[in-house]
């Protein structure tokens, strides 16, 4: 598995597929519909109600999480630990929805994917105050990762005509789609899981 050079908070990692199946790839959108719906009800992106009601789970970690940072500088394992596996749980919903695997995402197996976040001190490595903020440090974050996924997008659909006639995707978009997941895992580890007030690096790698 590939280490980060800075070893940063935040870390993805996804095994690369020798060979991919045509039939599931050519159906992709129809498979992963049961999966999709039960990620936006965690998500908070299903619809009005969910709207109405808050946003759903991961609006209100976000909030939580800022609140507790801010007011009384703590970070509770149990905490982190369910706003991680909800993280690694899109991570695969969104890498089978990217071609980067076959498997089907699960709810508790890691899987393909490998994402790593690491638990922080709050006291000792957490600035209470930049959670007030850190949503808006991250602006040039989100500039570049606009384009970036306006890209990946394009790059799946050329890997889908590639796999649906040789079996495979391509190596360097492959890269350049998990290139991507990377840097946005970095950011949100940044500016929304507040795992750390290091400020993300602009890279793929």
């Amino acid at each position: 598995m590939i280490t980060e050079p800075e070893n940063y908070a935040a870390r993805l990692d996804v095994d690369y597929p020798e060979e991919l199946n045509r039939l599931t790839t050519l159906l992709r959108v129809i498979w992963i519909i049961p999966i999709l719906i039960i990620l936006a009800l965690l998500t908070g992106s299903a619809g009005d109600a969910l709207r109405r009601s808050g946003g759903g789970i991961s609006a209100g970690l976000v909030l939580a999480t800022a609140l507790m940072i801010v007011f009384r500088q703590v970070y509770p394992r149990w905490w982190f630990d369910f706003a991680r596996e909800l993280t690694r749980f899109s991570g695969r919903v969104v890498a089978y929805l990217a071609l980067l695997t076959d498997r089907y995402p699960s709810t508790v197996d890691e899987q393909a994917v490998h994402l790593e976040v690491d638990y922080p001190n709050a006291e000792q490595d957490l600035n209470r105050w930049l959670p007030l903020v850190k949503w808006l440090l991250a602006i040039p974050h989100y500039i570049v990762l606009i384009i970036l996924s306006i890209l990946a997008v394009l790059a799946v659909v050329v890997a889908w005509f590639a796999i649906l006639f040789t079996g495979r995707y391509p190596k360097g978009l492959f890269d350049f789609v998990v290139g991507v997941g990377r840097w946005g895992l970095r950011v949100q580890a940044y500016a929304f899981l507040l795992v750390t007030d290091r400020y993300p690096p602009f890279r793929l790698s």
